[in-house]
């Protein structure tokens, strides 16, 4: 099975991307939020019980799909250097277990850009960043714009990049 790893800073159009990349591959969306949501009924975010029912459930998610022979799955998540090394090293484990293979993808566009989407209606969805203000906090506190310490690894500014053709670049990248 084939994992896409789609992350990026906040507002960087994960999602949206990686719902247009569903519809050209056929593989599911694993989205951070749907994850996240569901355990804030349970754990409060940010706790260390909140973290750990997320990885767990993540991991477990990947191994079902991975034994119910999916063509793939697209994962999104905020990567944060080196905070989240390790639970990204099982997300990595993981895709590779079953001959799996995982592809990461870095949406990259500026920051302005960043500033803008942070309050796109698409936001309210889910239990998103939906403030300038909470943005910078998040910016401040963690390095959310370094590259996955895994290759391969395609870096994609789509400041000015539909999120249809962003998706098309990484179905074509990598040949999906």
């Amino acid at each position: 099975m084939k994992t896409i790893f789609i992350y990026g800073a906040p507002a960087a159009g994960k999602l949206t991307v990686a719902n247009e990349l569903a519809k050209l591959t056929g593989f599911s969306v694993l989205h951070n939020h749907l994850i996240n949501d569901l355990i804030q009924s349970v754990a409060e975010i940010g706790t260390p019980e909140f973290w750990d029912i997320a990885r767990a459930y993540r991991l477990d998610l990947m191994e079902r799909a991975a034994k119910a022979k999916r063509k793939g799955i697209i994962i999104t998540w905020i990567y944060g250097k080196p905070n989240d090394d390790v639970a990204l090293k099982k997300i990595v484990v993981q895709a590779r277990k079953h001959k799996g293979k995982i592809l990461f993808v870095h949406l990259v566009p500026d920051h302005k850009e960043l500033f803008k989407r942070i309050k796109g209606p698409s936001r309210k969805a889910f239990r998103k960043v939906k403030t300038a203000k909470m943005l910078r906090v998040i910016m401040k506190r963690r390095d959310i714009f370094s590259d996955v310490p895994y290759e391969p690894n395609l870096v994609i500014d789509n400041t000015k990049i539909s999120p249809h053709k962003t998706a098309k670049l990484i179905q074509e990248h990598y040949r999906l």
